[in-house]
């Protein structure tokens, strides 16, 4: 079994389609946890804030079917494969993780964003912060400790899905 982390992110009917994609993955997965979900601007496209947050869960999967896995659940919460890539979002299902596989095809793993946007790296050090980075070895809670915090504006969201306290 592969222990995995994915982002998750909303700026379209975002409690909604956040708390439908975590009902649907703790359907599909084992063992999942949930990070508190945060808000920020939107980042490289316009429309409304964003809900950001990261799941841990296992897998029997390989990289490729779990990235199928993660399209099918894209596209039945309305994504469209003709959707511009920064344009605004049901839903954006991101590998960030796969055990500490290291590869740079696609998908490029670990996923580059983790260490240079908050609303990957703050979700995924509250959830998992003695997690060590693949590639650096450092934990996610010493790669948050030293982000430049002010570069992005990034806050807990107002509306946390209930069941987060149960999956945790």
């Amino acid at each position: 079994m592969a222990l995995v982390y994915i982002g998750i992110g909303s700026n379209i009917d975002k409690e909604y389609h956040v708390a439908n994609a975590l009902q649907d993955l703790d359907k599909l997965f084992d063992h999942c946890r949930v990070s508190p979900i945060f808000e920020s601007a939107a980042v490289n496209c316009t429309g409304d804030n964003y809900y950001n947050l990261v799941v841990e869960f296992t897998t029997s999967l390989s990289i490729n079917a779990l990235m199928l896995c993660l399209k099918d659940l894209e596209i039945t919460h309305g994504r469209k494969a003709t959707d511009r890539r920064y344009a605004p979002r049901t839903l954006d299902l991101d590998l960030l993780l796969f055990d500490n596989v290291i590869q740079s095809e696609s998908p490029v793993l670990p996923r580059p964003e983790i260490v240079y946007h908050a609303f990957v790296l703050w979700p995924l050090a509250e959830l998992a912060p003695d997690l060590r980075h693949p590639e650096s070895g450092m934990t996610m809670a010493t790669l948050w400790r030293d982000f430049d915090k002010s570069t992005q504006d990034l806050a807990l969201a107002k509306w946390q899905w209930p069941q987060i306290a149960e999956l945790v």
